[in-house]
């Protein structure tokens, strides 16, 4: 079985997942729950913020030249296995369902989920 590598380069957000603050986005949750609960089945996943982690972006070519080309604006990128497969939108989880051979159904997040999203 090939080993897949899943990056999600962010736009700059206030925290590492933009899961924070008072006003969260849901499709940010939502994420941030199918990257863990990839990370959790063994698959090598990472997120990197434009704010935190600026020397990521430069160190990847396809996404440096997507940035220089089209700006900030192309923000959200996946990569997969070194391939830009998604701009300016998260992966749905049938797209990450297809990338990592799981069944879609085996994305949901349990309802006990170990992510806590409380906000204080």
């Amino acid at each position: 079985m090939m080993s897949i590598t899943i990056q999600v380069f962010d736009p700059a957000m206030c925290c590492p997942t933009g899961v924070c603050g008072p006003d969260v986005d849901p499709e940010l949750t939502r994420i941030a729950a199918d990257m863990h609960l990839l990370e959790t089945k063994g698959f090598a996943v990472t997120r990197y913020n434009l704010g935190n982690d600026p020397a990521a972006f430069v160190e990847n070519e396809a996404v440096q030249q997507a940035l220089n080309t089209k700006g900030a604006e192309v923000l959200p990128i996946t990569v997969v296995n070194d391939k830009i497969v998604l701009q300016n939108q998260y992966p749905s989880r049938a797209q990450l369902a297809e990338w990592t051979g799981l069944a879609e159904a085996d994305l949901k997040a349990k309802p006990t989920s170990s992510i806590d999203i409380s906000i204080n």
